[in-house]
């Protein structure tokens, strides 16, 4: 099996960034994603959960420093800002809102394939789940982005796999609602529990021998949901 390439989304509202950027990220490895506003920036970064993100700070709906904070309510990975500021304000702000590096425009590919590989180097850097995630006959491999259910690859919508993801990432422990709206739909969503209700009946049906008797995805009855390990 090939290994996923690491996805990077770029969050600018230049079409000519994204001309160039695209295929210099395609040909350094990566998967590029595109958003042209702030709102769909929160969305990509929500629904893919990228490995690494580049951020405008100069954005057409709202201030990059506020997806940058929005972000950081449930995205981990490496931000790189980008942004035509030169003031030392603007940088130090970046980074304490919880940038991980900063690039000024105009800049080299070179430099900013350099940013992204250090930031992406840290990220691997942190704890991670060692290896495959099994349960019964349930295995979850988050390397792989994989599920399989007695050795039967398991079709997951994108909200289904990033929220059975953040469970397995805590697999034992109870992961709050807001937790996982906030992960997986972003801060706007983070009281929609119908939303969740709706996603774990779905993985249920899908991974559990008995969905009406949930032995794998407990719930905490008014706290959120727990992976049985």
């Amino acid at each position: 099996m090939s290994a996923v390439r690491p996805q990077v989304l770029v969050i600018d509202d230049e079409p000519q960034i994204h001309r160039f950027l695209s295929p210099a990220l395609d040909a350094a490895g990566y998967e590029p994603k595109r958003a042209d506003s702030g709102q769909e920036g929160l969305r990509g970064i929500a629904l893919w959960s990228p490995d690494a993100v580049v951020l405008d700070l100069g954005l057409p709906d709202m201030d990059g420093k506020d997806v940058l904070a929005r972000a950081r309510e449930f995205y981990k990975g490496p931000i790189i800002v980008l942004s035509a500021r030169d003031r030392e304000a603007e940088k130090i702000t970046a980074l304490d809102l919880g940038a991980n590096d900063y690039v000024e425009k105009p800049f080299g590919v070179g430099e900013l394939l350099a940013r992204i590989r250090a930031g992406l180097r840290q990220a691997d850097a942190r704890p991670t789940p060692s290896g495959p995630l099994r349960i019964g006959d349930v295995l979850i491999d988050l390397e792989y982005r994989r599920v399989e259910r007695s050795d039967a690859v398991i079709r997951l919508t994108p909200k289904e796999y990033e929220v059975l993801a953040h469970l397995a990432r805590d697999a034992g422990k109870v992961v709050g609602h807001r937790d996982l709206l906030t992960a997986v739909w972003g801060g706007a969503h983070k009281d929609d529990t119908q939303y969740l209700r709706v996603v774990v009946g779905q993985l249920r049906q899908k991974l559990e021998p008995d969905p009406s008797k949930p032995s794998i995805i407990e719930t905490e009855a008014g706290v959120g949901y727990r992976l049985k390990v």
